[in-house]
This record gives C-alpha cells, structure tokens and sequence, in this order.
C-alpha cells in the first residue's frame, strides 16, 4: 500500500491502492476519495468484538475500504490538529492505542480488537479504561496524536511516568500501570490530577504534547 502524509497542523494521509488492497479505518475520518473507491461499516470480531468495542467506548464499527480498480486513492484525516506516526507491527509489536488515536490500519493479516487493562488501578484512575483497542498481525497502523509527538522506546524494566491524556499509544508488551502523585499541595494545585500513568519497558511508547480529554472524545473522531 503506497501512502504520503500531507499537512502540518493538522496532518492527513493519502492512500493509493492496488486491486485488493485495503485499509481499516475509524469513522469520520474519510476526507475523500476517488470513484472506484468501496468503503463500507463492518464491525471487527464480529458480535463479541461489537460489545467490546462499545465498553472501550470507541465506535462499534470501522470504515473498511477497497478497490477492485486501478489507479484509486483515498484521503484520510483525523479532523483535529495533529501529527501522525507510523507504526509497523512487524517491527514493534501489536500496539495498544488510547481512546481518540487510531486512525487506519492494513496489511495482509490485520486484527483489531479490544484488550482488558492488566492492572485494576489502571483502568480505574488511569484515564484510559478497563478496555483498551490493540492493533495486532503483518501490516501497518497509523496513530494520530495531538499536537507533536514523541517517540521512545523503552529497554527492558525502564519507567516513565506520564501525565493522562498525554499517552497516545504503547506497544502491547509495555506493562501498564499508575502511581499517585504524592502530597496535597501536588494533587490540589499541580493540575495533574491524583496519579500519573507508569510504563515499564520493553517497548516503544507514543506521548502526545497537547493532552486528549477522553470526557469529549467521540467515536467519529479518529476513535
């Protein structure tokens, strides 16, 4: 699949496809497209995989778009500022994305699905949820993030903490957790609420600079 990023505000990606190829979408970010472009709604995992994605909050369905055509595009857009970054699973591993950053993926074997948060105290307070969508298979997925992004890749037991609604996505083998902030001045007037999200590698994680409020994301918007 051949595609090319445009923007710098508010990124978007053009896809040229081939007969047979294809790509997963999230609702409301197909810009535009050329005729022999199909695209319908289908629901990944079937009728488990609906309910899942309903308690993740993200929408029930997907766009799927293919072509049995020559020579057709579509043009992709997260429909608020920010970056996109690739990521390859092959290379990197299934990925977990939070609510409000998966824009697309494709790839001779896809499967998106939703995942259960490892740590109790994590889906309660980490920001995220219980439920979690993850990327997994051969092929590529395309993370949008707000703002700018930066890009780390954890060793193996090295921890960062991070602000929430600031982490975009993580690979799937990242362990995933909170800690308090500590102190009443820090909890009352730090702006950060009352815990930090925790990562420990090994794995690649995405930040996001300008914070995602997941009380206003929408499944039509790069859910």
């Amino acid at each position: 699949m051949k595609y090319q990023f445009s923007g710098e505000i508010a990124q978007s990606v053009r896809f040229d496809f081939e007969p047979g190829e294809f790509v997963w979408a999230s609702n409301g970010v197909l810009m535009a497209y050329s005729p022999g472009v199909d695209w319908r709604l289908r629901i990944p995992g079937g009728l488990g995989g609906a309910v899942r994605r309903s308690l993740a909050g993200e929408g029930v369905t997907l766009t799927y778009l293919e072509t049995s055509q020559v020579g057709q595009y579509a043009l992709l857009a997260a429909n608020a500022p920010g970056h996109l970054e690739l990521w390859d699973l092959e290379e990197d591993g299934p990925v977990t994305t939070t609510r409000g950053s998966f824009l697309a993926a494709w790839g001779s074997e896809i499967d998106i699905s939703v995942t259960v948060a490892r740590r109790a105290g994590a889906a309660i307070f980490g920001g995220v949820g219980l439920f979690l969508q993850q990327i997994s298979g051969v092929g590529k997925v395309l993370i949008h993030g707000s703002g700018d992004f930066h890009d780390r890749r954890l060793p193996a037991g090295e921890q960062i903490l991070v602000s929430t609604g600031n982490l975009a996505a993580f690979s799937s083998q990242v362990d995933y957790d909170i800690q308090g902030v500590g102190g009443c001045r820090k909890i009352f007037f730090g702006g950060e609420g009352l815990f930090m999200t925790r990562l420990t590698g090994p794995g690649r994680i995405l930040l996001q600079t300008l914070k995602r409020s997941y009380a206003t994301s929408t499944s039509g918007s790069a859910s």
